[in-house]
Formats: C-alpha cells, sequence, structure tokens
C-alpha cells in the first residue's frame, strides 16, 4: 500500500472486508451514486472477455465485478483475501469458483490466465508493485491487464470538491448503510493517498507490463489502466 501515512496492517485491512462484506455491494452502489454500474461495464469491454478464455478476476470480493465474465462464456476466477468477502459471493454465485488468495503470492501457476484484471483493489494489496508482478506471472505472454481503480479528477475545481466529498461526505453516508461504516474512513484516506493516473501507468510499466495506457472515467475519478503481458 503506497500509504505510509495510514496505520492499517494487511491483518487490519483483511478484517475490515470482512466486516463489510455483507452489505458491500449495496453501500458502493450509493456511495457512488450508481456510477460503480457504469465502472465495471468499462472494465468487461477492456478485457473484452471471449468465449473460453480464463479470466483471473483478483479483489473479486463478492463476485459482482466476475459475474459478466461468466456471462460473455469466459471462465472467470474470482480470487479475494477476505473470506467474509467469499463466504458472502459464495451463496449468491455458487456457480463460480471462488478461491482465497494474497495479491502478492497468488496460488495460480505461472502463464494461467488469458487475461487478469483489479478493481478497486490494488490499493489494498500490501505491495502494489509486488501484486503487479505477481499477475503479470500468472498472464500468459501476450494477456491483457486491466486495472480499474480510484484516482485524481483532472479538473482542479472538481477535484477539491470531491476531496471533500470523499473525507467528510462519504462517512457520513456510510453510517447510514454500510455494516461497518468506520472502515470508510480508511477507505477515503487509502483513495486520497493514491498515486495519480500517470504515477500508476509507471508503476505498471516498472511491473514488466508492456503497451501501457490509460483512460478516464467519470472526470478522473476513478482511472482504467490497460496493459499487454
Amino acid at each position: 500500500m503506497a500509504r505510509a501515512d495510514l496505520d492499517k496492517q494487511p491483518s487490519d485491512v483483511q478484517r475490515m472486508f470482512d466486516t463489510v462484506a455483507k452489505r458491500y455491494d449495496l453501500t458502493n452502489d450509493v456511495l457512488s451514486l450508481g456510477q460503480d454500474r457504469r465502472w465495471r461495464r468499462a472494465v468487461i469491454d477492456a478485457v473484452d472477455p471471449r468465449p473460453g478464455e480464463r479470466v483471473l478476476d483478483l479483489a473479486a470480493g463478492t463476485g459482482t465485478s466476475s459475474e459478466p465474465f461468466h456471462d460473455r462464456g469466459a471462465t472467470v476466477v474470482p480470487c479475494d483475501f477476505s473470506l467474509g468477502m467469499l463466504r458472502v459471493g459464495k451463496r449468491a454465485r455458487r456457480h463460480l469458483p471462488f478461491i482465497a488468495g494474497d495479491g502478492t503470492r497468488l496460488p495460480f501457476v505461472d502463464d494461467a490466465f488469458d487475461a487478469v484484471t483489479i478493481s478497486f483493489g490494488l490499493r489494498n494489496i500490501v505491495d502494489p508493485l509486488a501484486g503487479l508482478r505477481e499477475l503479470r506471472r500468472v498472464t500468459r505472454p501476450g494477456g491483457r491487464l486491466v486495472v480499474c481503480e480510484f484516482s485524481h479528477p483532472t479538473n482542479g475545481a472538481f477535484r477539491t470538491v470531491y476531496l471533500e466529498y470523499l473525507m467528510r461526505t462519504l462517512p457520513a453516508v456510510a453510517r447510514a448503510v454500510s455494516s461497518a461504516p468506520d472502515a470508510y474512513v480508511y477507505l477515503a484516506e487509502s483513495i486520497r493517498a493514491w498515486p495519480d493516473q500517470q504515477g500508476l501507468a509507471r508503476l505498471v510499466a516498472e511491473a514488466g507490463w508492456t503497451d501501457v495506457e490509460f483512460s478516464n472515467l467519470s472526470g478522473g475519478i476513478v482511472a482504467l489502466h490497460r496493459a499487454r503481458a
């Protein structure tokens, strides 16, 4: 986690996600004003899964992000470090092969997947660069990476309004809908401390990926980074 100012350790983060699992999808929908659905569609379009391909969905949580890959005929493997998230996901989506795994030590052989993706989870890997390298290891040569992550709004005035919402309004709204609202204070801080679009692009390239590019969603609130193995 590129955030030395945060005092959460990996075990604390894992427990945090376990506690928010029950209402995680609902809370995200409310806090993003429904934009999370648009962001998930953008990820699917960027990965462009084909029938029979193997896709790793890292930090899949309850599998909401994984389901569309399955619907398009790909063999998707939802992987997450939170057992609480996986339990909630498995109850709702028994047909998906949920697997528990650490993003820096993935439980897969080399070159196992045609495409790998992670949405809003790279911030929560203890070493994001190591996580990107692990994703590279398990991707076949020529395979695809798509990272969807919170980023920095490109408009200065909007960035100020966004940060005010992020640090003040988000935790207050979370208290009304989340099963563990204090967790969203941590999430807001981690978003603010995360690198901007260019910074993450450099990190992806440093991890050994090629053809790195990114596009902004919702004015830069979210950035979609794409690359090739």
